[in-house]
């Protein structure tokens, strides 16, 4: 890491295309960034054979959306992601170091978020909807709908954390 720093500092990044690819290469071969997104890829790919497994029929581009945008759904990619972030660092820094005690902080916010802000915003939008859509069908009056934000059973934030601490553990221990 020392020897990207250094590179940076001697060489015009926008300049020089070598410099780019050792920046590049070093993101990489660092595990902590290879765990993270290992664990996030990995939780969208299980969560769109889920859809395919529950539904049985699902048009292309739906499928692509799940995979790339959407939230919610099993496992989750929040807790996966962080959960791979914080034990990963913990491999690479120690579990006394400032850096994995931010992690360890972090991932908690994520994972009390995934559970309980945004599924009850979603729950609650949910309700809304439901409530609008029956007022508007009562008193003859358009409606338009409320984004429903896909929160987390608990279910799914623990198998979404186990599957990112397992694949970070893995890649540290390989």
């Amino acid at each position: 890491m020392t020897q990207v720093c250094g590179a940076l500092h001697r060489y015009n990044m926008l300049e020089d295309i070598p410099v780019k690819t050792s920046l590049i290469k070093a993101l990489f071969e660092n595990l902590i960034f290879l765990s993270s997104v290992v664990s996030l890829f990995t939780a969208q790919l299980l969560k769109g054979i889920i859809f395919i497994l529950r539904r049985r029929a699902a048009k292309t581009r739906e499928l692509v959306e799940l995979i790339v945008w959407r939230t919610g759904g099993m496992p989750s990619s929040h807790a996966a992601l962080v959960c791979a972030l914080c034990t990963s660092i913990g491999f690479a820094e120690g579990l006394t170091s400032n850096l994995f005690i931010f992690s360890f902080w972090f991932a908690l916010v994520v994972l009390r978020d995934a559970l309980g802000v945004r599924r009850s915003a979603g729950l609650l939008a949910r309700a809304l909807n439901n409530l609008g859509r029956q007022a508007a069908e009562k008193n003859g009056l358009d409606f338009s709908s409320v984004k429903e934000i896909q929160g987390h059973t608990p279910l799914e934030v623990v198998v979404g954390g186990l599957l990112g601490a397992f694949i970070a553990a893995g890649l540290h221990l390989v």
